[in-house]
C-alpha cells in the first residue's frame, strides 16, 4: 500500500469520526451541546449562535474533505481491484 492512499484513508475515517462528532454537537431546537457551552453568545438578530456557525462550517469541512478523500479513494481503488 502506498503512503498517498494511507494518507487518504486517514483522511477518510478521520473527517468520517469529526462529521459524526460535530452532527451530533449541533443543536435541534435549542437544547444542544452548543447552547450549553454558550448560551450568553446569541445573536438576537439572526437566532444562530457564534458557536453554531462554526460548528456548521467545520461540519461542511469535514464533509468536504470525507467527499474528496472517498472520491480519490474510488479512483485508486476501482471496483473489483483491492483483492488483486
Amino acid at each position: 500500500m502506498s503512503p498517498l492512499v494511507i494518507i487518504f484513508l486517514i483522511l477518510l475515517v478521520l473527517s468520517g469520526v469529526g462529521m459524526i462528532i460535530f452532527i451530533l454537537m449541533h443543536s435541534g431546537k435549542g437544547t444542544g451541546i452548543s447552547d450549553m457551552i454558550a448560551s450568553s453568545m446569541y445573536s438576537t438578530q439572526t437566532g444562530t449562535s457564534i458557536i453554531e456557525k462554526n460548528l456548521d462550517r467545520i461540519t461542511i469541512i469535514c464533509a468536504v474533505v470525507f467527499m474528496v478523500s472517498l472520491l480519490v479513494l474510488m479512483v485508486i481503488y476501482p471496483h473489483g481491484t483491492i483483492g488483486n
